[in-house]
This record gives structure tokens, sequence and C-alpha cells, in this order.
């Protein structure tokens, strides 16, 4: 009697011992009951097929693995990959694997083992698995089992030749497997860290991120793609274009949803958008950027956060900001841009993500920024990059992806021009400022966290730049300018007449809440002759964008300096002044101008700070066993000579002091994120680290 084909019984994916090598062992998905599979592309996977009725025979069975990715699988797209097993080989030998293979490893009498290997460029989501099984050179019956689970294949930067293989595995600790993590923002001098929970492991984030990559442009055949991948990304965190994850918001009415500086993490967003399939209510640059490190790590991609402080948003693709000032040296809005007002963002969050570029030369592979904060379209949608640093760095703004753009933020000149009704344009240039965008661009160190401190942060400013005032620096931004044809015509105007005052205003970077500050300006005439000055003095509320919010005290004076004297003006701020006008996040705007009447020399300049509230301190035992309770105290004075209210009344100047007990369920280092809030004090934060024992281990 011939042979029947063989008849499969059962596979076993053997989900938790393949997320040990495929590193994903920590998603709480392999740990469930079932196990989910969760893999990397172009790593070896095992699994076993139980039999009935007959043992294998490899001279006369034949056993076909098929996969399938999308609505329609198709070889030729890479959407559908069919895999012999092969008997007769004992390993894979291609380094960077280009097609499924699949090689017999064990064999008993009711079973066989089955090792894997998918191609390094498998598109990145949701797999089925089919086995075939037929009698060798017949045309006999063939058998199908369809295997009832799905698994997901991800990225693999462990792996040479995945477009995303970062070759210090070291760093992939931080970039990938890193769920807990540090967001800088605030203005530049009183920037700090603020304690993020990625949680990229979180059973519901995989989920979340298929729905998301579902409702983009992306075609099956292009999800193996990260190039495609990470622009759609940075398409899809926000709501602007589709049914994204995160509605920006940024005026501070957020009674319909959740504030922005109530966030501590991406999980309870991702779980709010997989439970009601619509946008979340509401976020800012620093939240979308959270979101996309969780996503990015999540598949697999290498991502970090970044923040620009004192970051350019340039509207009219001039490689500069431009403001406006009217004879009277008080500011306009932009009366020439039909684009859109250039406006200069306290800082700005976005994220860079590692990977190979073979759509363009040699050399601009490695780090590329991509930015979900919905500020301008790109080929008619809200997203932003992939734009190689290397390329940003050179001013080689003719590369994808929006290399322009975020050269200007961190690198535009902000350039001021006064009415001046003799002139052509209507308008004289005023003052070119080179140094004044992108201060400092931050990102979190690898390896280290820093609970109550900066001491993790990383400065990559010269990642994105040369050195600011170097010729380097200068010759790199020339060569955007003359591959932007709008930037030469700003960048070609005639500078401001000969100078003989100088001004320096100087900079405030710490103010503690409920305390005094000074504005103050101080003054040079190094002519020969006296000047006659017009000046104008401001302090005033900004959101983090710019945004005006309130003034809070302003002076304004014609005065006569004598020839080689100094002078100081000074405006002085009380608490009275301004706590009833500070909006979220506390930072304020300082603004000096002024004019010489003689010379019709204008200066201005700003300088923004964050007026700083207290952290909330946690203490605990130094070290907590799994399954027992551990008591922790939160505590923080209140600074304010003023009641708290819209939280436990809190007087006057007081410390206040919280106990609360849990139960840890896992070992390791635990790190905690607090927040507190109330009518008048927001955006309080505090963290700790605990090292959490197993119980044998005491």
């Amino acid at each position: 009697m011939a042979k029947s084909a063989l008849l499969v019984e059962w596979v076993h994916l053997n989900p938790r011992e393949n997320a040990t090598a495929h590193h994903t062992d920590r998603f709480e998905a392999v740990h469930l009951e079932p196990p989910k599979t969760i893999l990397r592309r172009g790593q070896p996977f095992t699994f076993k097929i139980r039999l009935v009725g007959r043992e294998y025979d490899p001279n006369s069975d034949n056993i076909r693995v098929v996969f399938n990715f999308g609505q329609t699988p198709h070889t030729v797209k890479g959407t559908k990959g069919v895999a012999d097993v092969n008997p007769n080989k004992a390993s894979f030998s291609e380094e960077q694997p280009e097609q499924w293979e699949a090689i017999l490893k064990e064999k008993d009498t009711d079973s066989v083992t089955v090792e894997i290997q998918s191609p390094i460029d498998a598109p990145v989501g949701i797999w089925t698995m089919e086995i075939e099984t037929k009698i060798k050179q017949t045309a006999g019956r063939t058998r199908l089992f369809r295997h009832p689970e799905k698994m997901y294949i991800l990225f693999n930067p462990w792996r040479k030749g995945d477009v995303v293989y970062m070759s210090d595995e070291h760093l992939l600790d931080e970039y990938v497997l890193n769920d807990v993590g540090k967001i800088w923002v605030g203005p530049h001098g009183s920037a700090r860290g603020r304690h993020w929970i990625f949680g990229q492991f979180d059973e519901s984030v995989l989920p979340a991120c298929m729905l998301m990559l579902g409702r983009t442009n992306v075609v099956d055949a292009n999800r193996g793609n990260p190039i495609r991948l990470v622009r759609a990304i940075s398409k899809i965190v926000n709501s602007n274009d589709d049914q994204g994850v995160l509605m920006g918001r940024w005026d501070g009415k957020y009674e319909d949803g959740t504030s922005p500086s109530a966030w501590t993490g991406s999980v309870p967003i991702l779980q709010e958008y997989l439970r009601s399939k619509k946008e979340v209510c509401y976020g800012q640059c620093w939240v979308f950027s959270g979101v996309v490190t969780t996503v990015c790590r999540a598949l697999g991609i290498p991502s970090r956060v970044v923040s620009n402080l004192v970051s350019a948003h340039d509207a009219n693709a001039s490689l500069t900001v431009d403001k406006y000032y009217n004879l009277e040296n008080e500011e306009i809005d932009d009366p020439t841009n039909p684009m859109g007002e250039d406006s200069i963002w306290n800082y700005h969050v976005w994220n860079d993500v590692w990977m190979a570029r073979p759509d363009l030369p040699k050399g601009y592979g490695g780090w590329q920024a991509i930015d979900a904060t919905p500020q301008e379209t790109s080929e008619g949608f809200y997203q932003c990059g992939p734009a190689s640093l290397e390329a940003v760095k050179a001013g080689a703004v003719s590369y994808n992806y929006d290399v322009p753009f975020v050269l200007a933020e961190v690198n535009a000149d902000l350039i001021r021009w006064k009415e001046d009704p003799a002139s052509e344009l209507g308008y004289e240039k005023i003052e070119s400022h080179k140094y004044h965008i992108g201060r400092v661009v931050l990102t979190k160190a690898p390896w280290i966290f820093d609970p109550n401190g900066d001491k993790d942060i990383q400065d990559i400013t010269e990642q994105y730049k040369a050195k600011e005032g170097t010729e380097a620096e200068r010759l790199s931004l020339m060569n955007a300018v003359r591959g932007t044809e709008r930037a030469k015509r700003f960048y070609s105007l005639p500078s401001a007449a000969s100078e003989d005052v100088s001004f320096d205003l100087e900079d405030i970077e710490r103010v503690p809440i409920g305390e005094n500050f000074k504005v103050t300006v101080k003054i040079e005439n190094k002519a020969k002759e006296d000047r006659n000055i017009q000046a104008v003095l401001s302090a005033g509320s900004v959101f983090y964008t710019g945004v005006k919010a309130h003034c809070v005290k302003k002076a304004s004076g014609t005065f006569k300096i004598r020839a080689g004297s100094k002078e100081e003006l000074s405006l002085s701020v009380t608490p009275d002044d301004y706590l009833g006008k500070l909006v979220e996040y506390c930072i304020m705007k300082v603004y000096a101008i002024a004019t010489v009447t003689e010379t019709r020399q204008t200066w201005a300049e700003e300088d923004d700070f964050q007026v700083l509230k207290p952290s909330i301190d946690i203490q605990g035992p130094k070290t907590i066993t799994v399954g027992k309770p551990a008591s922790l105290t939160f505590s923080f004075k209140n600074p304010l000579k003023m009641k708290l209210q819209n939280c436990k009344d809190i007087q006057p100047l007081e410390t206040v002091r919280l106990e609360k007990t849990f139960v840890p369920s896992l070992s390791g280092s635990i790190k905690l994120v607090s927040t507190f809030t109330s009518k008048e004090l927001t955006d309080v934060s505090g963290a700790s680290v605990f090292e959490c024992l197993d119980e044998d281990d005491e």
C-alpha cells in the first residue's frame, strides 16, 4: 500500500526558548498563557512538529513550511515565504540570508524539530504559518496544517545585514532594550530630565503598533524597509492627517482630555488608542517623542529621544528665523511670509533612529532624525525625516528627507528687521544672530539613569553641527544656503551699519518659584560722543513653543549715555508680578531692544528661563524583595506663600509626606516615578531606583 502524506497533529513554536536568542524575552506577551511568538528577522528559530500515524522518512516525505504576511501574500513581493525542510543540511551558511530556509534538526518516532531562518529584509509585523506535507516525486495528495497562532517578526539590529544593524551591541541595551528613560525639557539654562516610562515590552504595545501601521500608507511589501516605516511612524503618531495616536494641543485647555504634563509614559496612551481606536487627547512634542521611542524600540529600531534647546521653526524654508519690529521697537508679525510665521521654541523634542541609508551616498547612515510633532508638512503630510545627521551637519540639503527643516531647527540664523520707510523693502536688517539657535542638543547617555539629577545627560550638539563660531559650522550652513533658493535671498541682504555702543543682556538661568528676579542690560558707549538711547525691557510668560501668554512687566524710556561710559538698565520682577500669569512648564521670556538715535544702530536680545518647582523626594529601603510589602515615603515642600488647592490642602511653605506600600512582582532594578498636581502647582515629579531581590537572594 502506498504511503500517504504525513498528518500533522500540532506545531509547537517554542516561543519562550526562541525568545532568549532573539532578544525578545522581555516582552510580556512571551510569558502569557498561551505565550506569543516574537522573533527577529534573519535569526534562526526552531519549532516542533507532532505527527500522527507514522514516522517521518526523509527519503520519501517532503515537509514544506509556508509563511504569509498581509492581505495578499506573494513570494515575488517578499510577503510569502516558502521553504522545504532540508534533511541533509546541518546549518545555515548565509551570513545575510536573502530567502527562507528550513533544515531538519532532530527526528523522533512521532515528531520532527525544524530550524527556520527568515530573510534579513523580511517585512515586519504579524505572520502566519502553514505546514504542507506530501510524498516526494508523486502526484499524491498534499496535506495542509494551518497553525492557529500568529507570530511577530521584528527588525534585528543584532544581525549584520539588517538595515538597522548596530555593530556595538552594548548600545542596544540602551536604544532597544531600555524601557525607562529621560526626556530633557525646559529652556536653555534650566532644562531638566523628565522621567519617561517607554514600556515597549507591555503586552498592549505590539498590538497598538500593528493598528498604527495598518493605518499608514506603507504597503505590505515595504513593511521591512525601516526608511519607509519610520517616516510613516512620524506621521501616524500625530493625528493631523489620519487616524493617528495623539492629538496635539498647546493652548493650556485640556479639560476634555489629559493634560500633556500629566503623562509619565507611553503605555497608557497606547492602551487607550488600542481600546478606543481613535486619537488620544492630548500630546506635545516630548509626548510624541516618548511614544515614537516606544514604537521604534518595540519594533526593533534603535531609537533615542533628542531635545534641542532654543529650537527654530522655519516656516518659509529660508534657513532663518525672522523677527520684525516697528519704529517704536515693538515686535510685529511677519508681514512678508504667506506660508506662516517663523518662531523659536524654548525647546523642541524629536527622535533619532539608527539605520543604514542605502538610498543615499556612502557615509550618510547612522543616526537619522524623525519628528512626529506636526509643525510643517512634508510631501503634503505632517511627517518629518528620516534626515541623516551627517547630511544635516554637512548642509547637504538635497538628500532625503527634510534635511533643510532639521538643519534650520539647530542652526538657522536669527535675523531681526526694523521698519525703515526709506528702504526699498520697507525694512532694514538690524541684527543677524549666528549663535542663538540650537544652543545645545541633548539626549540620555547610554546605561546611566540618575533618578534625582542630570548625571545621565549627553550633549550631542556636535553630531548635528560643527561647533558654533568655527569655520566648519559657517561653511556647512552656507553650503545649505547655496542649495536653497529662498535662503539665498535672505542671506545675501546687507548687514547693519557700524556700531559703537555695545549691549549685553545678562542671562537668567534658574529662578526658584516664589523668588524675585531682575532683567539687566549692560551698556557701554565706545564712541567719543554722547549717545541717546531708546530702550524697552519686558518680561512675560510663554508657552514652550515660544508663543506669548502674558506680559508680566514692561518698562521703556529714553536716556543719554556719556562718551566712553558704562550704564546698567534693570527691571525688577516679584512673585506677585508673575505667579498669576505663569502657564504650563512655568517658562518666562525676558526681552530687550534698544536704538541709538544718532547712528540708528538697533540691538535686540532675549532670554528664556524656567521658574523652577520643587521635586518629590522618594525614600525607602535600599533593597526590596519580590512578593514582600515595601513601604515608601513621598514628600515635598510647598515653596509658595499660599495654600495649594484642588489637592489635599497644603498650607503655605508646608512640607507634606505620604506613605505607601506596594508588593513587587519581579526582581531587578525598579524605577519608580511619581507626580503631583494642584491648581497652583502642576508638573511636579520625582523618581527613585530600587533593587528588588528574589526571596532566595536575601
